[in-house]
């Protein structure tokens, strides 16, 4: 197994005035490619701070990281943008969608960042609309769809760049149960399609989608617990 990510001793240090607030303090973790993690932990354990690290829209104050062989501790604002877009894909709780551009636009846009032609963006996204389900409702904006079809749209967007990994942020946490279980689903097959797929949730029933969990509390890694899978079990 080869490591996507790669911690050690990751620190974030916040400055509130005067005072600094030890958000994480030093924390080691591997991630294999394929797996299946769930963040858990109570607010202002850190979860998602280390989210934000992990997809590289924050940096550490000190440690070090290694995504897929690249040291992006040290990286550029530049750097980091380019390889957010290229290595990872993300499924927040607010579904971030432009709110005036069609399912079939708001999935095909990180494309446009990786400079793909029009023919090859609307080729790409048509396929993903319909690996999520989404295949008749291409032309919809987000006003005309159901909460989980935009969380549909997202997860959509998620994989267009074909990521080494998806990051959700309680992708669920707007969603009714019956639609949570259907998004979840979902990720369940992304999972199998070889994805690496972390997810930060507070809901265990959530997390027990996962095949491994690891808790944080006051910012340090708790417990890292790995599930055995029983075959048709899913």
């Amino acid at each position: 197994m080869s490591s996507v990510i790669r911690i050690r001793q990751i620190t974030r240090d916040f400055y509130l005035g005067q005072e600094v607030v030890k958000v994480l303090k030093g924390i080691d973790l591997d991630i294999e490619k394929g797996e299946y993690v769930a963040f858990m932990g109570p607010s202002g354990s850190g979860k998602s701070t280390l989210m934000n690290i992990l997809g590289c829209l924050d940096t550490p104050t000190s440690g070090q990281y290694i995504l897929n062989g690249n040291d992006v501790s040290k990286m550029s604002d530049n750097e980091l943008a380019e390889i957010r877009n290229k290595e990872i894909g993300f499924v927040f709780q607010t579904f971030n969608l432009l709110p005036r551009t069609t399912a079939l636009d708001n999935v095909a846009l990180p494309m446009i960042y990786a400079g793909a032609t029009k023919a090859e963006r609307k080729e790409r996204a048509e396929k993903v609309l319909s690996d999520v389900g989404l295949a008749d409702r291409m032309d919809h904006k987000p006003n005309q769809l159901s909460g989980g079809q935009r969380q549909r749209v997202a997860v959509g967007r998620a994989l267009v760049n074909k990521p080494s990994i998806i990051l959700a942020d309680e992708p669920t946490g707007n969603l009714d149960s019956k639609t949570s279980v259907e998004i979840m689903n979902l990720f369940d097959e992304i999972h199998a399609a070889g994805n690496t797929v972390i997810l930060v949730t507070h809901e265990e029933d959530i997390a027990m989608h996962a095949r491994r969990i690891i808790r944080l509390r006051d910012g340090m890694v708790e417990s890292d617990e790995r599930k055995e899978v029983e075959i048709g079990s899913r």
